[in-house]
């Protein structure tokens, strides 16, 4: 593939990615218990390092000119001039996932010429993914969802809201709030563009109002260096009539 052209074209990458992970999905699974530690304290299985060389590899020989972003090998100062670019995240949710809950998903964004292409955004356990282009029906939820990194105004909002949950996976939180099954999601600590950049491009294109940072968000790329605070809100009446 000499490049994606096409909105069905990446569609197809994407879905070939998606497959690739389910097929894998056993080898996957076996990992989770496999655990290392970085020196922020996070747990790295090698299910982590697994998915995210599976995945470079899968499209590294069918995009040219790659410039692939990854969690685990991301390192600051690393080009990102390559035509084409990827990123990330093999598992968000590591920490589910090596507890063995089912809330845990891949993140991936691509990009040519600094122009966003498409993303995905799967949670292999359950099932459920979304991509670039899928068309959903809403729901309509009153449902606040939060990030699971603490801070006072987490604290605040839970307070105030009547319902709110706490799920420990961005890629779980932006889906849902993605397709409406929460109303908002927020994270005021801040997490890196491979937990939150695919997620937030897929968000814009189901409609959802979003602040990063406290600034509007419109689809700009965001470095992989530094982290982000988010404020996702998703657009509909809830009572209407």
């Amino acid at each position: 593939m000499s490049a994606l052209t096409t909105t069905t074209e990446t569609r197809a990458l994407l879905q070939s990615v998606a497959n690739l992970v389910t097929a894998n999905l056993p080898t996957i699974l076996a990992g989770r218990r496999d655990i290392t530690w970085k020196p922020d304290g996070s747990p790295v299985t090698t299910a982590d390092v697994f998915v995210e060389q599976l995945v470079r590899d899968h499209l590294s020989a069918r995009l040219p000119d790659l410039s692939f972003v990854g969690e685990e090998s991301f390192e600051v100062g690393q080009s990102l001039a390559g035509r084409n670019l990827a990123l990330l995240d093999p598992i968000d949710g590591t920490e589910n996932f090596c507890s063995g809950l089912r809330e845990w998903g891949v993140s991936l964004g691509l990009w040519r010429d600094g122009l966003h292409l498409g993303s995905l955004l799967m949670l292999p356990e359950l099932g459920d993914q979304l991509m670039s282009g899928d068309r959903i029906v809403h729901e309509r939820s009153r449902i606040n969802g939060f990030s699971s990194s603490y801070n006072e105004e987490i604290g605040a909002r839970i307070a105030e809201v009547r319902e709110s949950r706490i799920f420990g996976c961005a890629v779980y939180n932006l889906y849902n709030v993605a397709r409406g099954a929460f109303s908002r999601f927020s994270n005021p600590k801040g997490a890196y563009a491979w937990d939150l950049l695919p997620g937030l491009m897929l968000a814009l294109e189901q409609g959802c109002d979003i602040l990063v940072d406290g600034n509007r968000f419109d689809g700009q790329f965001l470095e992989p260096h530094r982290r982000y605070r988010v404020d996702v809100q998703h657009r509909y009446d809830l009572h209407p009539g």
